[in-house]
């Protein structure tokens, strides 16, 4: 039953049209499947929000949490929107942050979002393979080392590994990977491989002045409360900026 899951998801995706994100054109093209070609919108009109639902069951209370980005279209008025399963709110809002940091060129490297194993050596393809398998075998001899570990920690590493077939996961891991990126090319539409080419930085985009002024305010009363939550701050920001735009017009 597993494997038919598997295989199931997996030929969805070879057919599937990512959400794709141009931060050099400040765009973002979603495709609404069907046939029906790539929509192209601005980056500052895309809303994002996070779901919770929780329900009971013979098993105990069980919580569902998701990561929604969408749209309305100008000419019609109609929604457009995809919806990510996520293991938890932390998860959820982390992504989200991800998404929003790279566009706004606040991060540009893998590595500065998540390694906190350091699983992940310079060259390395930005996924997990064999490469993650030896990444972690090096660190445990260097913990063993520096006396970070004992031999028992080791022994338990290495059995752990030879019952889980040593590297095949990871193979196999790279192996789909492949699949899915031959898939992605293949399924592309060519207006929508043009689209993601990159752009001379004569012709890059600029954020608007609301949102440069917003993200501003965001910077510095985070550094001011470094503890309280990113979240707050920005929902705080932003609806003082809402109520000033608002007095502004009537």
């Amino acid at each position: 039953m597993g494997l038919f899951i598997k295989a199931h998801y997996h030929f969805k995706f070879r057919e599937a049209v990512p959400t794709r994100f141009h931060r050099q054109r400040r765009e973002v093209a979603f495709a609404p499947g069907g046939g029906k070609p790539p929509i192209t919108v601005p980056w500052e009109s895309v809303a994002a929000w996070v779901t919770q639902a929780q329900g009971v069951t013979q098993y105990g209370v069980q919580r569902q949490y998701g990561l929604g980005i969408g749209f309305i279209e100008p000419e019609t008025g109609q929604q457009h929107f995809i919806e990510l399963s996520q293991p938890g709110m932390p998860l959820a809002l982390g992504l989200w942050e991800a998404v929003r940091a790279y566009m706004e060129y606040e991060v540009n490297t893998r590595e500065e979002l998540q390694d906190p194993h350091g699983l992940h050596r310079p060259g390395d393809p930005p996924y997990e393979g064999v490469h993650t398998f030896h990444n972690a075998r090096r660190r445990l001899h260097r913990r063993y080392r520096e006396g970070d570990i004992g031999l028992f920690a080791v022994t338990m590493w290495y059995l752990w590994h030879i019952l889980d077939l040593w590297t095949i996961p990871f193979h196999l891991a790279e192996w789909e990977i492949s699949a899915l990126q031959k898939a992605g090319q293949k399924t592309l539409p060519a207006s929508l491989d043009q689209w993601s080419q990159p752009l001379p930085e004569e012709q890059w985009a600029k954020p608007s002045e609301a949102l440069t002024r917003l993200s501003k305010e965001v910077k510095q009363r985070h550094a001011q409360q470094p503890n309280r939550p990113i979240t707050a701050i920005f929902a705080e920001v932003y609806a003082e900026v809402g109520a000033e735009q608002t007095s502004f017009s009537a």
